[in-house]
């Protein structure tokens, strides 16, 4: 009985980062489709974006509040650039065919290239 207590607990422990809650955004440019997953965080100040092709960054921001924040930057020379922000807070994060945010479109200011995404929360609760 003993064994198979600990052999749950350690099961329990080994479970993958992926089985706790997490926003995973579905970003498409150029043709490809990329996923970002993001785990909450206690503070937004240390989440790096990610490069999304040559000219924009997109960064999402979990806090352990449960709110999100979404920004896509124009990396532009004298530095990032931001052209859409979207906030979202914990009772709206239902789920939906395109996630909690629907689909959303951010256009290229300078050239004809469109940047689309979608994100929803996944895993469970880690309480």
């Amino acid at each position: 009985m003993r064994f198979t207590a600990f052999f749950l607990l350690a099961l329990t422990l080994a479970l993958p980062a992926s089985a706790a809650e997490q926003i995973l955004c579905h970003v498409e440019y150029g043709g490809e489709t990329r996923e970002l997953r993001a785990a909450p965080v206690s503070s937004p100040y240390a989440v790096a974006p990610t490069a999304i092709g040559s000219y924009f960054l997109f960064r999402v921001v979990f806090e352990r509040s449960g709110s999100v924040k979404l920004y896509t930057y124009a990396d532009r020379e004298q530095g990032p650039v931001p052209i859409h922000v979207a906030e979202y807070q914990r009772q709206d994060l239902r789920p939906g065919r395109y996630g909690f945010t629907g689909v959303q479109t951010v256009y290229e200011p300078l050239r004809d290239g469109e940047l689309k995404y979608w994100c929803e929360l996944v895993g469970k609760a880690a309480r």
